[in-house]
C-alpha cells in the first residue's frame, strides 16, 4: 500500500458514523416526511464536520405499504403488503391455488420456469391453467420475477410464503423507479402479501383441499418531495472525472443494517476524502438516496434521469454501498464486482483483510440505476457471514444485513450493526475509491470482461447447436480480445497516452456494460428482474423449447439481438485500436 494510501486510511474514525447509526436505530425511515427529517439530520452533521452538501427537492413517484391481512379458512393472518401491489382495502376474495417454489431460489428474480418451480411446472400453458382466476400461494419472497408472471397469468393475487417466523418486507414491481409512459403497463394489477411461514403452511395446505382466501392490503401511492443529499467533493488533476459512491437512505423500520451502516460508510468516506481533497486527482461524489424501499431505487433513477449527461460523459466507476458492517459478516464470498473491476477489488479486500473474496455478478437490484448509461460498477453486498456460520445458525439466504434475517424487518436494530465490521467496510470502500480516483490510468481490465463475454456466448453456442449459428459474436468477441490484449500490453511497456487510454476505458463501459447487463436502450432503464449475460442472445438458450411454429420467430429474435451485438463489440474493438496507436 503507498504511503499516501496509508495516510488517508488511517485518519478513519468511528465517531462520527457510529453516531450516525446510533440515531437512525431509533428513528424509522419509510415514510417519506421521515426519510426527509433524516436528511436534514444528516446535512446537518455533514455542515458541522465542515463538508459542504447539496440537497435536492425532486418529486418522485412512491408506493408505501400500510398494511395487509389475509383471511382464510375462519382465521386472520398477519400479513405484509410489498410495495407498489395493488391497494385493496376493501378486500379481494378467490379460490386459492397452491404452486410450489423451486426452494434453492425462494428469493430469486429470475423469470425462468425451472429456477423459479423446479419441476413443478413444465410450461407457460400448465402454470396459467393452475393460478388463472386464482390466489396463488407460493413460498417466495413477495418479488417482481413472480408477482409479474402471476398477473400475467392471469392470477387474481399473491401470498408469498416466506422462509421464517418473521415477516419481510419488499417489494413486487417490476418497473425500475418512478414509471414513464412507456412503463405504466407493467404496474402491478394484482395485490400481494407476504405471510410467515407457519400461516403459509396453513394456506397452503388450505390450498391443496379447494380453500378460498380474502386479501386485506391498503398502501399509499403518489408523487412525494424526496430530499436527496449529494457531496461533491474536487479533485486537482483531471477535476471534471469522478467516482461516485452511493446508498440508500430510506429503510424499512429503522433499517440498521439495511442501511444505516451504509449511510455511516457514507458519512465518513465523505468526511476523510474532503479533508484530502488537495491528494485526490479525480473528484469524488457520494449520494444518499430516497425511495429504495417504497420507490424501487425512485431516488437513483432519479438522479440517472436528471444528471444523465454529466454522468455519460464523466463519471468513471459508481459503487454502491448497502448493508455494511453488519454483525458476524466477516466473509467476502459475495462480492458484486462487474468483471473489469475485479482485479481492483478482490485485490483490494485481499490486501486489507487477508481474505479470498469471491465475484458476484450484479443483479437488477440495490441502486444499480446506471447500467444503461454504461458505467463499470462494484459493491452492493460486499461483507457477509460464511456459509457455514449461516447454517450453523439456521439462517436462510437474504438479501442484506450482512447475511442477517433481520433484513427488512422490525429486528434490524442496532444489535445488527458491528463496529469492528464497519471499520473494516469503511477501509476496503476508501481505498478501493482511491485506487480509482488516483490511477494514472483507470484500473478496469476489459480483457477479463472480454473473456466472460466469450465464455457466455460459448455456452449459448453449445445451447444453440445447430438452430443458430453465433459465430458473428464468437469472431467479434476475439477480435476485441485481441485488440484489448495490444492495448494493455502497450500500456504495460510504457507504450501509449494516459489520457487517450482513460478515455478509451470509460468510453468501453459506454458500449459493453449496456450489453452486457440491459436489454432496453441506453437512458431509459430495464426491468427489476434478473438480466442474463448478453441478454438479447439469451433466447440462443431457449431454442429446444419452441415448436416448429414458434422457432422461426424465435431465430428472427436472435439475429436481431446478435446484430446489435456484434455492432456494438466491433464499435469497442475500434475504440481500443484508436487508443493503442
Amino acid at each position: 500500500m503507498k504511503a499516501l494510501e496509508q495516510q488517508i486510511l488511517s485518519e478513519i474514525s468511528l465517531d462520527a458514523p457510529w453516531s450516525l447509526v446510533e440515531e437512525f436505530a431509533t428513528a424509522p425511515r419509510w415514510r417519506a416526511e421521515d426519510v426527509n427529517r433524516a436528511v436534514d439530520s444528516l446535512a446537518n452533521r455533514l455542515s458541522a464536520l465542515g463538508v459542504p452538501v447539496v440537497v435536492h427537492e425532486p418529486t418522485i413517484f412512491l408506493s408505501i405499504p400500510i398494511r395487509a391481512e389475509v383471511q382464510a379458512g375462519g382465521k386472520t393472518f398477519r400479513a405484509k403488503p410489498p410495495s407498489n401491489s395493488r391497494s385493496v382495502p376493501e378486500g379481494l376474495s378467490g379460490p386459492l391455488s397452491y404452486l410450489r417454489s423451486n426452494p434453492k431460489n425462494i428469493r430469486s428474480y429470475s423469470r425462468d420456469l425451472k429456477d423459479l418451480f423446479g419441476d413443478g411446472v413444465g410450461s407457460e400453458e400448465e402454470a396459467r391453467a393452475l393460478v388463472a382466476g386464482k390466489i396463488v400461494v407460493t413460498e417466495s419472497f413477495a418479488n417482481p420475477a413472480n408477482t409479474s408472471l402471476f398477473e400475467s397469468w392471469g392470477a387474481r393475487g399473491v401470498i408469498a410464503v416466506n422462509p421464517g417466523e418473521d415477516i419481510h418486507w419488499g417489494t413486487c414491481t417490476t418497473v425500475w423507479g418512478t414509471p414513464d409512459l412507456d412503463d405504466l403497463p407493467r404496474k402491478p394489477k394484482i395485490p400481494a402479501v407476504a405471510v410467515n411461514n407457519p400461516d403459509g403452511q396453513a394456506l397452503i395446505e388450505l390450498a391443496k383441499t379447494g380453500g378460498s382466501a380474502t386479501i386485506v392490503s391498503e398502501l399509499e401511492e403518489g408523487w412525494y418531495m424526496q430530499k436527496v443529499p449529494v457531496v461533491d467533493i474536487p479533485g486537482n488533476g483531471a477535476a471534471d472525472k469522478f467516482v461516485f459512491v452511493h446508498g440508500h437512505l430510506d429503510s424499512w423500520d429503522v433499517g440498521v443494517g439495511d442501511n444505516a451502516t451504509g449511510d455511516a460508510t457514507l458519512l465518513e468516506l465523505a468526511r476523510v476524502l474532503w479533508n484530502n481533497r488537495d491528494k485526490l486527482e479525480r473528484s469524488v461524489r457520494v449520494a444518499w438516496w430516497p425511495g429504495h424501499s417504497t420507490g424501487r431505487y425512485a431516488g437513483s433513477t432519479w438522479f440517472s434521469d436528471a444528471f444523465a449527461i454529466d454522468l455519460d460523459e464523466n463519471c468513471v466507476a459508481q459503487i454502491n454501498c448497502d448493508s455494511p458492517g453488519c454483525r458476524w459478516a466477516t466473509s467476502y464470498h459475495q462480492t458484486t464486482v462487474m468483471p473489469e473491476a475485479q482485479e481492483l477489488v478482490l485485490g483490494t479486500i485481499k490486501e486489507l483483510t487477508g481474505l479470498d473474496a469471491i465475484a458476484k455478478r450484479p443483479h437488477q437490484a440495490g441502486d444499480y440505476s446506471f447500467n444503461n448509461i454504461g458505467i463499470s460498477s462494484f459493491f452492493m453486498l460486499s461483507s457477509t457471514m460464511p456459509d457455514a456460520l449461516r447454517e450453523e445458525k439456521g439462517y436462510y439466504s437474504v438479501s442484506g444485513c450482512g447475511g442477517n434475517i433481520a433484513w427488512h424487518t422490525e429486528n434490524d436494530t442496532l444489535e445488527i450493526a458491528d463496529k469492528d465490521v464497519l471499520l473494516t467496510d469503511i477501509k476496503i470502500y476508501l481505498l478501493a475509491i482511491l485506487r480509482v480516483a488516483n490511477a494514472d490510468v483507470l484500473p478496469f481490465d476489459w480483457r477479463v470482461t472480454a473473456a466472460t463475454l466469450a465464455a457466455t456466448a460459448d455456452r449459448y453456442q453449445s445451447a444453440a447447436r445447430a438452430k443458430f449459428d453465433l459465430t458473428p459474436t464468437l469472431t467479434a468477441i476475439a477480435d476485441l480480445s485481441a485488440s484489448l490484449s495490444r492495448f494493455y500490453e502497450n500500456l504495460q511497456s510504457g507504450g501509449g497516452n494516459a489520457a487517450a487510454a482513460n478515455e478509451a476505458i470509460q468510453g468501453l463501459a459506454r458500449i459493453l456494460v449496456p450489453l452486457d447487463y440491459t436489454r432496453e436502450a441506453r437512458f431509459r432503464h430495464d426491468p427489476a428482474y434478473s438480466a442474463p449475460s448478453l441478454p438479447t442472445l439469451v433466447v440462443a438458450t431457449e431454442l429446444d423449447r419452441h415448436s416448429d411454429a414458434t422457432l422461426g420467430f424465435a431465430k428472427t429474435q436472435l439475429t436481431r439481438g446478435q446484430n446489435r451485438v456484434v455492432a456494438a463489440l466491433r464499435q469497442a474493438t475500434r475504440q481500443v485500436e484508436a487508443a493503442t496507436r
